[in-house]
């Protein structure tokens, strides 16, 4: 924040769950609002001390599913105008300094919220040419009025209900530290995918597994340019293909053993992978 000028009336909110090693930096990349809010789910390691030092309140929430729990962190900000980031992004000093210098007239006017632009790091790198981790473009900044999302478990995304701007200035996004990480989360985000499908009950279509595969991988490697990042391209197009084919043969096992959710679930939960 530059000298003389006051904080903003908007309220940071971060929800997290054992992000000790992510949420100081997060926290520390935004110093223009008045508020820093982490909705914590139950961290068992220094998330919320941690938290708290870098100048963070921080309201505990029992786990509730990505877009619910997004929901009810709106409701605990102090502000009517959200940043939201999570706990392994943070801001770039250039979108700082716009958001600074442009966001007082978005909070004065009657716009549901404003897109930002993430840029991904992987494997201690930014990619360059993947299409969805080069300037992806997405929700997060919103008046909690004008905005809501939705209830999904996974893969929630911001309804906004009026008009919108667009910051063109990066912000960062360090992606999981191994491949890992990525594969635990890749677990966790198909179990409750496929428990999303389940709910709707979508059909299981089995048969058109291979060609999911397929499709997922050239849309990734091809059309989406990861081949232009070189190995790592190819490493993110074809853990998008698992990706896609997993979570539906995990649906498929639901469909077929309910008895794999509730096993499921305690393995998961013995790892870390539930809240």
């Amino acid at each position: 924040m530059t000298a003389m000028q006051p904080p903003l009336p908007i309220s940071l909110v971060v929800i997290t769950h054992n992000e000790a090693l992510n949420i100081g930096r997060c926290l520390d990349s935004v110093s223009f609002v008045t508020e820093k809010l982490v909705v914590d789910s139950g961290s068992t390691d220094d998330t919320v001390a941690v938290a708290q030092a870098h100048g963070a309140r921080v309201v505990h929430q029992d786990w509730l599913g990505f877009g619910p729990q997004r929901n009810f962190a709106s409701t605990q900000a102090r502000h009517d105008w959200l940043l939201v980031l999570d706990a392994d992004e943070f801001l770039s000093e250039e979108l700082a300094t716009q958001l600074e210098r442009e966001l007082p007239s978005l909070l004065a006017s009657a716009k549901a919220g404003a897109w930002l632009r993430r840029r991904t790091w992987l494997m201690g790198a930014p990619m360059r040419w993947y299409r969805p981790m080069v300037g992806e473009r997405s929700a997060r900044i919103y008046h909690r009025d004008r905005a809501r999302w939705t209830d999904a478990r996974v893969h929630e995304s911001l309804r906004f209900d009026g008009g919108t701007v667009e910051f063109r200035a990066p912000f960062n996004h360090a992606d999981n530290p191994s491949l890992v990480h990525k594969q635990l989360k890749v677990l966790r985000y198909s179990e409750l995918k496929a428990l999303d499908w389940r709910d709707k009950r979508r059909p299981v279509r089995m048969w058109l597994t291979p060609l999911v595969y397929l499709s997922s991988f050239i849309k990734d490697y091809l059309l989406r340019l990861a081949f232009l990042d070189g190995w790592r391209g190819f490493i993110i197009a074809q853990t998008a293909a698992n990706y896609a084919v997993y979570k539906r043969m995990r649906y498929y096992e639901m469909q077929h053993n309910p008895a794999s959710i509730e096993a499921a679930h305690r393995k998961l939960a013995a790892h870390q992978l539930e809240h």
